[in-house]
């Protein structure tokens, strides 16, 4: 029986495919989304893992600091930070806006290789 934490990291997994599927698509701003729902499912993955339950938030950087993620994976959490808003405000601005998609690319994948490493 898989457990729950199990769940969580493989839903993380089929959100960074779905963020490659789509900003490969040019669908940029529902891919960031899916970049930064991935981060956030990994997260929760190893805060279920660490608590035996889950944590209701969409704030990377608690979720980060709640599992005690080294410095680095806080710094990434607060850049993916802008991803989301990318998606959910249309005043925010984007400069150099592919550049940023890889870094936010190569950020949750990041995130990933941590999770699975602290599982």
């Amino acid at each position: 029986m898989e457990n729950e934490y199990e769940k969580w990291i493989k839903k993380a997994e089929k959100d960074l495919d779905t963020a490659k599927y789509l900003i490969n698509g040019e669908r940029e701003e529902e891919g960031l989304f899916f970049l930064q729902q991935s981060a956030e499912k990994s997260l929760k993955a190893v805060y279920i893992k660490k608590f035996g339950k889950l944590l209701k938030t969409h704030d990377l950087v608690l979720l980060a600091r709640k599992v005690n993620a080294p410095e680095n994976i806080h710094a990434i959490c607060k850049r993916l930070t802008l991803s989301y808003q990318y998606t959910r405000y249309p005043d925010v601005i984007k400069k150099n806006a592919e550049e940023e998609i890889k870094e936010f690319m190569k950020d949750t994948t990041e995130i990933i290789k941590w999770t699975k490493r602290n599982l």
